[in-house]
């Protein structure tokens, strides 16, 4: 039998002890909610969740809400492997007529590396095959993109779980934080942003030079070229939409006023932060993509339509 309070079906608390029922449960009939609600829990129960109704379902939701974090898991999984799978082929990098460079070997630092695509040359020994010719960009980009506010919730509720969604009971026993030792790289996501600001810089230049390098030489522009300019304008615009640059710009500010330039600044970050998620998917397709089409130009696959020269 179920206490007084939540006999009727327009009921939204439970009696004293028991919380606020669900709204979903307030609009049901005793008899429905009674099958629902298996047990409560004690008043004086101080663990996390006491005192709430315990249900038998994982959510009471009808909405399709798993498609959000199933594309997510799919999406990221799709550019690990991707990218993966580019940056241990080593070969087809580098377009030598055009100076076309993709971004996943950019800059360039093996031994084995074309001497034109080596911005920065190269060390003097040729590294193992397991060892990325980007040596020093990669990891870095990737702890960026790993320790991102945005893609840390992508990834905590679709792969981790913690939890799938919202009104979705998580299968964790208990929350830890980002206080164990593998979480504890996640404070230092504004230093990466640093190191990041700058390689985007050197993607920048990458992206500049073919524009030099035309079929009969001097300028030109062919569609590698446009391919190159969308990706460079992704990857500032999710660099500079980056929370920690939002920070940068207007953060441990006492007065706007005092502070004009930094509070317009503050303020248009604050505008490409509201799509900071966006520019997070674009540039991982741009990526890809600009990648993908270099990779068939330097094999032979396809030739680089020119439009100028």
């Amino acid at each position: 039998m179920l206490p007084a309070a939540i006999q009727h079906p327009g009921a939204v608390t439970a009696t004293e002890g028991t919380g606020p029922l669900p709204a979903s449960l307030a609009r049901r009939s005793p008899q429905e909610v009674e099958t629902t609600v298996t047990s409560t829990t004690s008043a004086h129960d101080d663990r996390p969740g006491g005192g709430r109704a315990r249900l038998n379902q994982r959510t009471l939701r009808t909405d399709r809400w798993w498609l959000g974090p199933i594309l997510t898991t799919l999406g990221l999984a799709t550019f690990l492997v991707y990218g993966a799978a580019r940056v241990f082929q080593q070969d087809h990098y580098w377009v030598a007529e055009h100076h076309y460079l993709t971004p996943f070997y950019s800059p360039c630092l093996a031994a084995q590396c074309a001497p034109e695509a080596s911005l920065f040359g190269r060390v003097p020994w040729e590294l193992p095959p397991f060892f990325p010719y980007a040596l020093l960009s990669l990891p870095i980009l990737l702890l960026f993109r790993v320790t991102c506010y945005y893609y840390r919730k992508a990834y905590y509720r679709s792969i981790w779980q913690a939890p799938t969604a919202c009104a979705v009971r998580e299968p964790h026993r208990s929350y830890t934080g980002e206080t164990r030792p593998l979480m504890l790289p996640q404070n230092g996501h504004r230093y990466f942003f640093y190191a990041a600001f700058v390689i985007t810089v050197i993607n920048t230049w990458d992206m500049l030079v073919p524009y030099f390098h035309g079929t009969e030489g001097g300028f030109g522009i062919g569609v590698g070229n446009l391919i190159m300019l969308v990706n460079v304008l992704m990857l500032w615009g999710y660099t500079l939409s980056c929370h920690s640059c939002r920070h940068i710009m207007g953060g441990r500010l006492r007065s706007f006023s005092r502070n004009p330039v930094r509070y317009w600044a503050w303020t248009r970050i604050s505008t490409l932060n509201h799509r900071h998620m966006l520019f997070g998917w674009l540039s991982i397709a741009s990526l890809m993509t600009t990648d993908a089409y270099i990779a068939l130009v330097a094999s032979g696959t396809i030739t680089d339509l020119r439009i100028l020269n």
